[in-house]
């Protein structure tokens, strides 16, 4: 599970540095349309979540108790608040203020709640997988009126949403808490089933993706500062 989880680490920090090379004008891309960009925005995220899942499996099978689960939710929490204020800095107009570390820490909590809901968690993840789209169907149609409330930043961190809005990153509660809850109900079959399938050793290749999995909330809170200030560097040398 930390090399699956040091594997998206490295594709995310690929991807913020072309998003870096982009944003400072050495490569322009469309990163908010171009599919290229926004299919590997969601395959990234997606594996962070479905790892958060088997992580929530593990940990309950190895008896964590809700003391532990508060000092990492916090941890979680603090460093979402973190991304909102350096974000502001940066992008005043487009902040982060529901970005993957805001829905994470209300997934997590969520996911903890119901992790004993069993087979029933496949059903609930295709229902949150597929809330959203009938939402926006109903939000630009019969419920058209209600748009504007449920598009406002009150409510739309929920994912109900007509229109997805302009921030940098956007991680709502649907349909990613359906992808969480896949990581965790298969995480619960893996253990009850497989268990060797997540107790064989990593290879050796494989041991620096899993060192840095082990790592990730530290180095996902330090690779965007020191590439943007490296990049930030180069681009005042240049100039």
């Amino acid at each position: 599970m930390d090399a699956l989880r040091g594997l998206a680490m490295v594709w995310m920090t690929v991807f913020h540095f072309c998003f870096d090379l982009s944003h400072l004008g050495f490569w322009p891309q469309n990163f908010r349309v171009d599919p290229f960009w926004t299919m590997q925005r969601t395959v990234i995220v997606s594996l962070f979540l479905f790892c958060a899942g088997l992580g929530q499996a593990i940990a309950l099978q190895q008896g964590q108790g809700w003391g532990r689960f508060w000092r990492r939710w916090a941890q979680i929490a603090g460093c979402a608040l973190l991304v909102t204020i350096g974000s502001f800095a940066m992008f005043p107009r487009s902040f982060i203020y529901f970005g993957v570390l805001h829905g994470m820490a209300v997934m997590l909590l969520v996911a903890r709640c119901t992790a004993g809901w069993g087979r029933w968690l496949w059903l609930a993840g295709l229902v949150a997988m597929a809330l959203p789209a009938v939402a926006q169907h109903l939000l630009t149609g019969a419920w058209a009126d209600a748009a504007p409330w449920f598009n406002g930043r009150t409510l739309n961190w929920l994912g109900l949403v007509a229109r997805k809005p302009f921030t940098e990153d956007y991680v709502p509660v649907l349909p990613w808490l359906g992808v969480l809850w896949w990581g965790l109900v298969s995480g619960q079959w893996l253990l009850a089933r497989r268990p060797r399938w997540l107790q064989r050793a990593v290879p050796a290749g494989f041991k620096p993706l899993a060192a840095l999995g082990r790592w990730s909330l530290s180095y996902y809170m330090l690779h965007q500062p020191v590439m943007i200030g490296l990049l930030m560097a180069v681009a005042w040398m240049r100039s």
